[in-house]
């Protein structure tokens, strides 16, 4: 796997780079990824727009922050996403603003259908879910992963498919009502458990 790992980050780039990606892809009427559609470049535009606002407006909390600022060693996060993925649209710019807490957090990204084996070695319940966040340690070794989503919205999409048998436009909308209301709270908290 370390291989496949090393491989993927000599792909990986900055999220500064990602968020350009993503709106030079848009201007040519393209998404990320093998599949283009109307459906996935009209998600992309929402997400990248989504992205802009919550770059201006997500504020990192001051325990999350003191916290993180006081982790000693060095990570390396390395996002797999995609452009048209609304939960990764929600997450990716909190992910983002926790790494700039810390200069010893290399935040990187990669696209998941250009990585499939990486994808392959960390699916949710057999599926290529994304966002993935696998965090390394200085010597490329995973300790730890998070996503695809945080773990609040992932109680609510297992319970709406528990009860409904799949995740509807009706729910899709909730979900996103949630992370508007959440403003990145639960994803902070998760991703604590990656500085112990």
């Amino acid at each position: 796997m370390k291989d496949i790992i090393e491989s993927s980050l000599q792909k990986a780039i900055s999220y500064t780079e990602y968020r350009s990606l993503v709106s030079t892809l848009i201007k040519e009427k393209k998404s990320t990824g093998d599949v283009q559609s109307e459906d996935l470049l009209n998600y992309s535009v929402l997400n990248d727009r989504r992205m802009s606002r919550l770059d201006k407006t997500i504020k990192i909390s001051d325990d999350v922050k003191s916290k993180v600022q006081e982790y000693q060693n060095e990570q390396t996060w390395l996002v797999l996403t995609e452009g048209w993925c609304g939960d990764a649209a929600q997450n990716i710019p909190v992910i983002n603003k926790i790494a700039e807490e810390n200069s010893k957090i290399s935040l990187k990204f990669v696209l998941r259908d250009e990585n499939v084996e990486l994808m392959n070695e960390f699916l949710t319940n057999g599926g290529k879910a994304i966002p993935k966040l696998i965090a390394l340690d200085k010597n490329k070794n995973v300790i730890g992963t998070w996503g695809p989503r945080p773990s609040e919205a992932t109680s609510m999409v297992k319970n709406y498919k528990e009860k409904n048998g799949k995740i509807d436009a009706e729910f899709k909308k909730d979900l996103q009502l949630w992370y508007n209301k959440n403003k990145g709270r639960n994803t902070e908290e998760d991703l604590l458990s990656l500085f112990n």
